[in-house]
């Protein structure tokens, strides 16, 4: 796996990029997160695939957002990508936010060859800024030190059902900075909020209507610690209406731990949606 730095247009991305035989995967992690986000699925699917996992404007060392951040820039961000590095054929799979902009640039791009939507790009409702909100306090606050923000975050992790791992501690570090004589989160709360109303802008009607490719969606039934799932089924309805060619799989995971742990029955469902499309073409 190669780390480096791809600057377009005067924007930095961060990617990580994993060498495979067949085509390209770009991995597009959740509202919060960053390229390390996605580590099981890359280790599930390199060396078949190229893997690039990224760090989305504002997360992780890519550059900062705009002043009016959106699920839609990113989208622009992906696709300026997509052409940077003259990838034919992408493969998008994107987890929560990264299923909303994996969605918006298959819309936009007739070459895309297929899409993996992890528990995302549904219709929102209050029921999700009830349960996003509140998590997103600990990215303006200062910590001591990097220790005290693990800490903080293994004890909201937990509350929301997701196992404590080594992984998830080295993924959880990168998410923080030195900045003089405390230690902060790289991205700012304010414009990450703004990211996450932009989702209710999104129109599956409008976006998936226009995707031509196969489509795998993951949904996660499972509860969120104390709370419901993120999405619930029927906020699926019109993805599943408008979206030409898609199937659906139903996991026990919930939103978090879809992503935090090896989902081993995921893996295998992407495998065989994957297989499938090659095989046909």
């Amino acid at each position: 796996m190669k780390m480096y730095m791809k600057e377009i247009n005067g924007r930095k991305l961060q990617l990580a990029d994993y060498p495979g035989k067949k085509g390209t995967i770009i991995a597009i992690h959740g509202l919060t997160g960053t390229h390390k986000n996605m580590h099981y699925y890359a280790e599930a699917l390199k060396d078949d695939y190229r893997f690039i996992a990224l760090d989305l404007r504002g997360r992780g060392n890519s550059s900062r957002m705009d002043k009016k951040p959106s699920i839609f820039q990113h989208a622009e961000d992906i696709i300026d990508l997509i052409n940077e590095l003259e990838i034919e054929n992408p493969i998008l799979m994107g987890h929560s936010m990264g299923a909303f902009i994996s969605t918006i640039v298959a819309s936009k791009l007739d070459s895309v060859k297929a899409v993996i939507l992890l528990d995302g790009a549904a219709l929102m409702s209050n029921h999700q800024r009830d349960i996003v909100k509140p998590s997103l306090g600990r990215l303006s606050k200062d910590y001591d030190s990097p220790e005290s923000y693990i800490q903080e975050t293994k004890e909201i992790y937990e509350r929301l059902g997701v196992e404590w791992s080594p992984i998830l501690e080295n993924t959880v570090q990168y998410e923080i900075r030195r900045e003089g004589d405390h230690w902060e989160h790289k991205s700012c709360e304010s414009k990450t909020l703004a990211d996450f109303e932009s989702f209710y802008s999104y129109s599956p009607k409008e976006v998936c209507a226009s995707i031509q490719c196969p489509v795998l969606l993951v949904y996660a039934k499972g509860e969120i610690g104390p709370f419901p799932p993120l999405f619930y089924e029927t906020d699926y309805i019109e993805t599943k209406k408008y979206t030409k060619n898609i199937e659906m799989i139903v996991s026990a995971c919930n939103h978090y731990t879809m992503v935090f742990e090896n989902r081993e029955e995921i893996n295998q469902a992407i495998t065989e949606f994957l297989e499938n499309i090659y095989i046909k073409s």
